[in-house]
């Protein structure tokens, strides 16, 4: 099936918001990827989301803050916390577009078990810290549980100039939905938020070990195709 378009709007979530939080200072890494390569990693029944004839992958830092479940007020200290995820993009057999993430590094060990446990998303604990100086943003995380453990540093310089009309930004940001694998079934998550304000950055500096560790180990060897920041949305999702 076609695709569905690609909108930088949301369209109205299809029951009530269950989760609702904040995303800020968002720095958006991608590079072109082998679809031959993503497919293997998607959950069953989905396939790459090509743009330019070529799947993208994503490495994200940012900040989630004043998480909230269903009319509960937002979660004081543990509803808020760095968070870096490597992510791809997939399109299942109705043509709905989504995110799929390989990893999601997060600052808090409960908000980490929870997601883990209650929605099969793959989060890992990590220490991570973040700095602004003048236009420049530092990311940095380690992650704290499993063998491998690995790290990453990401530093931008965020530019002047808002982005607009970019078919390519909206392909990578404005992405209304999420497929997780859990066992054998794929379950597909609905989320929206206002559209993304965008803004262009220079990357400064990446050392990065996450893209190695979710299946990419080449792609740090050259820059990335695409680096945007946004200083944030505040988003709601509805059940699965």
């Amino acid at each position: 099936m076609t695709p569905e378009p690609i909108s930088a709007s949301a369209p109205p979530l299809p029951g009530p918001a269950i989760i609702r939080e904040r995303w800020r200072d968002a720095v958006f890494l991608h590079w072109r990827g082998d679809p031959g390569a993503v497919a293997p990693l998607l959950p069953a029944g989905t396939r790459p989301d090509e743009y330019d004839g070529v799947a993208w992958v994503g490495l994200i830092p940012f900040r989630l803050e004043a998480s909230q479940l269903l009319a509960a007020p937002p979660v004081p200290w543990l509803g808020t916390f760095l968070e870096t995820n490597v992510r791809l993009y997939a399109v299942d057999e109705q043509g709905r577009r989504s995110v799929v993430f390989r990893t999601l590094e997060a600052q808090h060990l409960i908000p980490v078990l929870t997601a883990r446990i209650g929605l099969g998303l793959p989060y890992r604990w990590a220490r991570m810290r973040s700095r602004w100086l003048g236009e420049e943003l530092a990311y940095a995380s380690q992650r704290l549980t499993g063998r491998a453990r690995p790290r990453s540093r990401i530093r931008v310089r965020v530019l002047d100039g808002p982005v607009m009309a970019d078919p390519l930004a909206d392909f990578l940001t404005a992405r209304w939905a999420m497929h997780v694998g859990r066992g054998s079934r794929t379950v597909y998550w609905r989320n929206e938020h206002e559209p993304w304000p965008l803004v262009r950055a220079e990357l400064l500096e990446l050392r990065d070990e996450l893209l190695a560790d979710s299946g990419f180990p080449r792609l740090t060897l050259r820059p990335p195709d695409s680096v945007l920041f946004s200083p944030g949305v505040t988003t709601a999702f509805s059940a699965p």
